[in-house]
């Protein structure tokens, strides 16, 4: 098996109607990543492993410090001393070690949990309650904008243009940044959509808050992803599958505009439909 930056391939049997012909194929890779958390507390040296989740290897440095601030154990990068796999062994190259500034006390509470998460299901154990609690100790997000409908019919397409590895796999999901012009900042890809969100929010941390950008979903908006935005200040989710009742929920408690289905010419607007420039006979045909 050959690996690619992100990807590997196997040798398959193709099977069709007329014919059975041994190929190449190319697979997302999928690998366990362990984050591990360094820091000092009363002149003594802590560590703790914090998560363990199956991705695509790539971006890892990003996904470990986008995963510490969106589940709220780090507020931002100001307290990182530095981020590194932990040695020059091949095992070692799945193992990302974050090293706290002297004065910065871990979030212990959080590190009680111990993380396990698959690349499909997010962090397994982890109460919804305790998720809702995070985002509900701060404020909703209160921006003021209006994005026209024709820049959100463009999103999926140039989304599409710049998803590489989704091209060459058909199995990874991406999360995607763009400003209020509809310019793409940055894209992130993984087997699991919320380490590719995480590996966003992690290249982007020197820029948070996100509050004047657009997140769009490669697939559907979970409950998670919506939590992960809001850590963000990211103010409108646009996915280009289906909302979750409770994503949908968590969107409208917390001021995010949260659109579905996403396609060419048309989506859903499930949720704060005021940061939507709609056409004045739109507005009467409501009425």
């Amino acid at each position: 098996m050959l690996h690619l930056q992100g990807a590997q391939t196997a040798s398959i049997l193709h099977v069709n109607e007329h014919c059975v012909q041994q190929r190449e194929d190319v697979l997302a890779a999928e690998e366990p990543l362990e984050i591990r958390l360094h820091w000092e507390e009363n002149g003594k040296p802590q560590r703790q492993t914090v998560s363990i989740t199956m991705r695509t290897p790539g971006h890892d440095l990003e996904l470990a410090v986008g995963f510490l601030y969106t589940e709220n154990i780090l507020q931002g990068p100001h307290q990182i001393r530095n981020v590194q796999h932990c040695g020059p062994a091949a095992s070692a190259a799945n193992v990302v070690r974050v090293t706290l500034q002297p004065n910065v006390k871990a979030n212990v509470e959080s590190l009680k949990r111990h993380f396990y998460t698959s690349s499909s299901c997010g962090i397994c154990g982890k109460a919804s309650l305790e998720a809702v609690q995070i985002c509900s100790s701060r404020p909703p997000l209160q921006q003021h904008f209006q994005i026209k409908p024709d820049l959100i019919y463009s999103l999926s397409n140039r989304l599409a243009k710049q998803q590489e590895l989704f091209l060459r796999t058909g199995g990874l999901h991406a999360s995607t940044l763009f400003d209020l012009e509809g310019n793409l900042l940055c894209l992130r890809e993984d087997v699991g959509r919320h380490n590719a969100l995480d590996k966003l929010v992690g290249a982007s941390l020197s820029q948070l808050p996100l509050s004047t950008n657009i997140l769009l979903l490669s697939g559907r908006a979970s409950f998670e992803l919506i939590q992960k935005a809001f850590m963000a200040s990211i103010p409108m989710v646009a996915a280009v599958g289906a909302p979750s009742s409770l994503a949908v929920q968590l969107a409208e408690q917390m001021g995010i505009t949260l659109l579905g289905f996403v396609r060419e010419h048309r989506f859903n607007i499930y949720s704060h439909s005021q940061r939507i420039q709609l056409a004045e006979r739109n507005k009467r045909e409501l009425s």
